[in-house]
């Protein structure tokens, strides 16, 4: 699966190849490097989420029961269950995600690329902000 430059965003050492930005259905290409930072806990409150395994693992915790996403794997988070995803595991992983309705597109990712992207710590209180205008409930 590739995608063109202009279809990429970086959040911190995280890689997001945009498929699909509609409402009907967010669909990209998420690339997890070995121990990054990633998301904080939250949910969605007006979509669901499936990834797809695509290479190494994925450690998912749903409403706190921890899974592991390997190849071929998938896993479906209905919306209002809290969430996050890391790679405790050497390599990096690669999962498909889809969220439907669309309702969480590409302009949230770029938003909270602003806010985390910048030297020292981000502001949480603006992460925050950026995260509960798109949907997404800090947990």
């Amino acid at each position: 699966m590739e995608a063109n430059g202009h279809n990429v965003v970086r959040i911190g050492e995280l890689e997001l190849h945009f498929l699909v930005n509609d409402e009907g259905a967010t669909v990209f290409e998420f690339i997890v490097p070995s121990r990054a930072r990633v998301p904080a806990p939250h949910y969605h409150k007006d979509a669901d989420e499936l990834l797809y395994g695509i290479e190494g693992t994925v450690t998912i915790t749903v409403d706190g029961r921890k899974q592991e996403l390997g190849i071929g794997d998938a896993v479906f988070i209905p919306r209002g269950s809290i969430h996050h995803h890391e790679n405790l595991h050497e390599g990096s992983a690669r999962a498909l995600v889809v969220i439907t309705p669309g309702s969480i597109r590409r302009r949230y990712f770029e938003e909270i690329a602003e806010v985390v992207n910048v030297p020292g710590k981000p502001d949480l209180a603006k992460a925050q902000e950026v995260m509960l205008r798109h949907g997404l409930i800090p947990a």
